[in-house]
């Protein structure tokens, strides 16, 4: 069922501090996910004041160069119990937005764009014949799940992950986080567990959140390279006589290494015919193929050691030159190379789950991943509900002040955003208000001097 508005509130939903009586006393709740559960979490845990400050962007203070109006324009979307979607919502304030929270428990937060006017009085502007509601600042942002791998893996499919093909996720992370800062100058970039089968980046710089359409949408081109679907047999596209300088860095020092040293054995990606074949179809030499077909069919041998003749053949002077020495890239390429959803980036108007919500099939925590190190992240160990709730009833974990999420496996995850990402942004905010706004004095001040 979906909605663009909700009607008002829930007669259901549980108030605030009135918990079901056998969680206060059960610690040993059973896994999984419930609208209890929830109405606990969004009660005690979740981290209202970081988020809502990392959503003002600075303009919550008292500089006379800050926007108040800023965190007003930003569309929430809640997806309640029975899929009740509820799009267009705004809060002036931090204390509205966790009001809103906890009154209706939603299953799913969804965060939009800043529009240019107040989006749950849209309806009224769009009254006055002109379109001004659009939407006018996003954060440039990234979505890869591991679904898209299914041609690419063998231990997992659809939602399903495990430590062997989590490995993909880690890829992704690695190779998109440095062209970002590297090749693109952001600074302020977070990435996001999705909850159950893949991560989220947002890139929040104020140059990222102000781009159009069209240059997220030459961005998400910068990263194209796989370009197949589960029918094709050229799966990327690696152009030109040499590769793109961007391409030589994420080859060199990540996609190699994790393929032959990481995937090649845990995915046993040469363990029969069928899978080989899939692999000897990249190679456009008939007589080559043959070769390599003849050796596997006929003895024994380990993924290792069939990748080592495959390179060996490509390799060696006797082939036919550059483009059979590049299928040694495009294999590595066809298995590793990120694989983004791209329309979840080319438009600012694209919601995107918020961090920090709770995936309501694995009840598992949307916590930040760390990308210095993100090789050690594992999806199986990350905070779920249950787990949270049952923490704050035994009182194993001890918070500091009022911060309850300190008290519970939540903090590590919660310092991390705050300490490492929303301290460096807000500093970073602030600066640019203070020269905003000391551009416009000065800009006045010429404009009345004689």
């Amino acid at each position: 069922m979906v909605r663009e508005e909700a009607e008002n509130g829930r007669d259901d939903m549980l108030i605030d501090g009135d918990e079901p009586e056998q969680m206060k006393l059960d610690y040993a709740l059973p896994d999984g996910f419930n609208a209890d559960y929830l109405k606990v979490y969004y009660g005690k845990i979740f981290p209202y004041v970081d988020m809502s400050k990392w959503l003002s962007y600075g303009n919550d203070g008292k500089h006379p160069g800050c926007d108040h109006s800023y965190l007003g324009r930003r569309e929430f979307s809640f997806t309640l119990d029975n899929d009740i979607y509820v799009r267009f919502q705004s809060f002036n304030t931090a204390s509205e937005l966790e009001k809103a929270i906890k009154e209706k428990c939603p299953f799913k937060i969804d965060i939009g764009p800043v529009y240019s006017v107040d989006p749950s009085k849209r309806h009224a502007y769009s009254q006055g014949g002109d379109n001004i509601f659009t939407p006018v600042e996003k954060e440039l942002v990234f979505d890869v799940d591991i679904s898209d791998y299914d041609d690419a893996r063998y231990c997992c499919s659809g939602a399903d992950v495990c430590l062997n093909c989590w490995p993909l996720m880690t890829i992704a992370i690695k190779v998109i986080d440095t062209s970002l800062r590297d090749d693109f100058g952001f600074s302020h970039v977070l990435w996001v567990y999705s909850g159950r089968r893949g991560v989220h980046c947002w890139v929040c710089d104020g140059k990222a959140r102000r781009l159009t359409n069209e240059q997220r949408a030459a961005i998400v081109d910068y990263f194209r390279v796989y370009k197949g679907n589960e029918n094709s047999t050229k799966k990327v596209s690696l152009v030109g006589p040499a590769l793109h300088p961007f391409l030589v860095r994420s080859y060199t020092e990540v996609l190699k290494d994790y393929f032959e040293n990481r995937l090649l054995s845990s995915q046993n990606l040469f363990l029969n015919e069928e899978r080989f074949e899939k692999i000897l179809e990249v190679i456009p030499d008939e007589s080559v193929t043959s070769e390599l077909r003849g050796k596997w069919l006929s003895n024994k041998q380990s993924d290792v050691a069939r990748w080592d003749q495959l390179k060996r053949l490509l390799q060696s002077s006797k082939q036919k030159g550059q483009s059979l020495r590049r299928c040694i890239e495009e294999i590595v390429f066809s298995f590793t190379y990120p694989r983004l959803d791209t329309e979840v980036s080319k438009h600012m108007n694209h919601l995107l789950k918020a961090p920090f919500c709770v995936h309501p099939k694995t009840g598992r925590v949307c916590v930040p991943i760390n990308p210095k190190n993100c090789d050690e992240f594992d999806p199986s160990a990350v905070p779920t509900l249950s787990q949270l709730l049952r923490e704050l009833n035994s009182g194993s974990f001890r918070g500091e002040g009022d911060n309850e999420w300190d008290g519970t496996s939540l903090g590590d995850c919660v310092r991390y955003f705050r300490e490492s990402f929303l301290q460096p942004l807000l500093k970073s905010c602030k600066e640019e208000i203070e020269a905003s706004y000391n551009a416009k004095v000065q800009q006045s001040r010429n404009s009345i001097s004689w």
